[in-house]
């Protein structure tokens, strides 16, 4: 049983990172590309937990804890960057 649960948790993410890498370069903003990087970090989690269960070690669930602390900081920022560069100029002359 546990066998069957990690190769769909692999072949799902697997699949993920496929379709969010084909988002990456073909996605026509930034706000799609930062989407297909959160997807990675995701399929990267789902990847660190079916190690946990195919080994039996659970160090792996606290890689998987780590990547989402640390992807979650990272889609913030991201976030604001994207934000940031779609803000209309003001209408200041220059000094």
């Amino acid at each position: 049983m546990i066998g069957l649960a990690t190769g769909l948790l692999v072949s799902g993410a697997v699949l993920a990172a496929v379709l969010a890498g084909l988002r990456l370069l073909a996605g026509p903003t930034h706000a799609d590309r930062v989407v297909a990087l959160d997807i990675f970090l995701a399929a990267a989690i789902a990847l660190a937990v079916a190690a946990s269960l195919g080994t039996g070690r659970p160090v792996f669930l606290d890689v998987a804890i780590g990547l989402a602390l640390v992807g979650f900081v990272a889609t913030i920022g991201w976030a604001r960057l994207v934000q940031r560069g779609q803000q209309p100029e003001t209408d200041e002359a220059p000094r």
